[in-house]
């Protein structure tokens, strides 16, 4: 698989995409390909990588992320491959309304399995597609964030410009 590489600068710092035929592999708050591929299914990983300026509607849908509107990014197809409960959890992660989080118990439940909390969890801190797959979106059931892949600060950034 031959994929393309974006580094777009952010409030939040660089942002990195790696992306093949306008599907997001992986993505998050780094510079450079080597904080994202350790993420990645092996399967998916790329052979080649090449270096571009932009991705049709991808970085567009970050920019409308950092300029108020999360709608676009949820919009953008993502592929990243795992067992069936991740798989649905990632999709479920999608559907969580910008501004309104939910806790990892609610998340279990929303994924069809209220009992699964681990599981739910893992799901989030497995997700090589950040922003597109807004785990950000999942907190504590005593309101604290938890943890974040890239950071709490970060996290707390994001989830401040959804809830605006």
């Amino acid at each position: 698989m031959k994929a393309q590489l974006l580094e777009m600068s952010t409030p939040d710092g660089p942002f990195t995409i790696i992306a093949s035929d306008g599907v997001v592999l992986a993505s998050g708050w780094t510079a450079g390909p080597a904080g994202l591929t350790g993420q990645m299914h092996p399967a998916l990983l790329p052979a080649s990588i090449e270096e571009v300026t932009a991705l049709d509607g991808i970085s567009a849908a970050v920019d409308a992320f950092y300029s108020g509107d999360p709608a676009p990014a949820m919009a953008v197809p993502v592929l990243q491959r795992s067992g069936p409960f991740r798989s649905h959890a990632w999709d479920v992660l999608r559907e969580v309304k910008p501004g309104f989080p939910v806790t990892y118990t609610e998340y279990a439940a929303l994924a069809g399995n209220p009992k699964a909390v681990r599981a739910a969890a893992s799901a989030c801190a497995f997700n090589a597609a950040a922003l597109f797959v807004p785990c950000h979106r999942v907190i504590r059931t005593d309101g604290s964030l938890g943890g974040f892949r890239w950071g709490l600060q970060v996290k707390e950034s994001l989830l401040a410009r959804e809830a605006a």
